[in-house]
């Protein structure tokens, strides 16, 4: 008996040397967007594992990489990965990973190791629904995760949340800046949405500057010898290194918060969401003042640091807050950390991988809207 040959195809052609090439815009999916954002970043090296929904950012830098002579390692585990990056990265590589949900926990104690040896690292985490294995539906319920430090110890890691691929893109060139400035782990924070949709982007903007790396390791010769580690046995010496980690996180909470608004001149009622519930909350807000409910947008884009002055501010202007995300409710303590009881904040959102629709985020403004409204505020004095 003979079976017949299998057709191989000719590999396609990678989409981000077109673009070089051409200077014109594609269509790409949010994880290859990504992962072609990483290369023309310099990324040195990905580690990774697969897992849905982000395992197309493995497929692109498993063919692009090699293509660009640079270093690809699809590990054995998550463990592998993330710790295969941590030597890459002590030893002056510009390092990549990317997971998802559960995969990202499996790195939790790789990542107090890198925050605590102050080695630049970017993590992708393209979440799903849980907890557990729970689906591959997108999902916002790893924002205590990503915010309260991930791992073990007395650590904080600048997490990016961008609302479209053009911004995820921006956002991972300016994430490896922003881990060699301050030699830092940071973590970029999308959704199964953003990593499987589809929009036309345009891969033409800046490679960052690479830091003088004074600090890695290598050979010792003409220097005098390096270590980097995260064990201080001496309880004052591991004092003393976490007083100068508390005075880094205190710089990028003074430096690198970043948000974005709109409609917030006039709005007497703020949403504030982040990624894809933002974008469901934009659609919303222009419904609801169609209606004659003026509302507003907050977009928080570094969700640590966080923006709380400018939640703050805008707090004095309106009547309500409305926090919208695809969890049970996770950005809404910040935001009402950050309000500190000036005006109610109201919360709506779905699990379970389903996206809260814009009517029914337009329901709960017209719920915050009466509850807060001129009338209400009179009968209550």
């Amino acid at each position: 008996m003979t079976t017949a040959p299998v057709p191989v195809r000719p590999a396609p052609t990678p989409v981000g040397v077109a673009v070089r090439r051409h200077g014109r815009r594609v269509l790409m999916k949010g994880n290859e967007a990504i992962a072609e954002a990483a290369i023309q970043a310099g990324c040195d090296a990905y580690f990774g594992y697969p897992i849905t929904p982000q395992a197309e950012l493995l497929e692109w830098m498993a063919r692009r990489m090699p293509e660009e002579g640079r270093a690809f390692v699809q590990a054995e585990s998550e463990l592998g990965a993330i710790n295969m990056a941590l030597g890459a990265a002590a030893a002056g590589a510009r390092v990549l990973v990317s997971s998802s949900s559960p995969g990202i926990s499996l790195m939790a104690e790789a990542m107090s190791y890198m925050a605590g040896s102050e080695v630049p690292v970017v993590l992708v985490n393209v979440m799903r629904g849980g907890p557990g294995l729970g689906s591959i539906g997108p999902s916002q319920s790893d924002y205590f995760q990503a915010t309260k430090g991930h791992g073990h110890g007395d650590y904080r890691v600048p997490v990016l949340a961008p609302a479209s691929i053009a911004e995820a893109m921006e956002l991972t060139a300016d994430a490896f800046e922003i881990a060699e400035r301050y030699r830092t782990p940071v973590m970029i924070l999308a959704d199964g949405i953003l990593g499987q949709a589809m929009e036309p982007v345009e891969l033409a903007f800046r490679a960052p500057p690479r830091l003088d790396p004074d600090w890695v390791l290598g050979g010792a010769a003409g220097r005098p010898p390096r270590v980097v580690r995260s064990l201080h046995l001496l309880p004052e010496d591991l004092e003393r290194h976490n007083v100068h980690l508390q005075a880094k996180f205190a710089t990028i909470t003074d430096r690198e918060v970043r948000s974005a608004g709109e409609h917030l001149e006039d709005a007497d009622l703020a949403v504030v969401a982040y990624g894809t519930a933002a974008r469901v909350a934009r659609t919303a807000v222009a419904r609801a003042r169609a209606e004659g409910i003026r509302a507003g947008l907050l977009r928080p884009i570094t969700l640590w640091p966080f923006p709380s002055a400018a939640i703050a501010e805008v707090a004095t202007r309106v009547r309500g807050a409305l926090v919208v995300e695809l969890s049970a409710g996770q950005m809404v303590e910040d935001v009402r950390l950050a309000v500190e009881g000036r005006v109610p904040v109201a919360f709506t959102g779905r699990t379970g991988g389903i996206v809260p629709s814009p009517a029914e985020v337009v329901a709960a403004l017209r719920r915050l809207d009466a509850a807060t409204g001129p009338r209400t505020r009179e009968a209550s004095r």
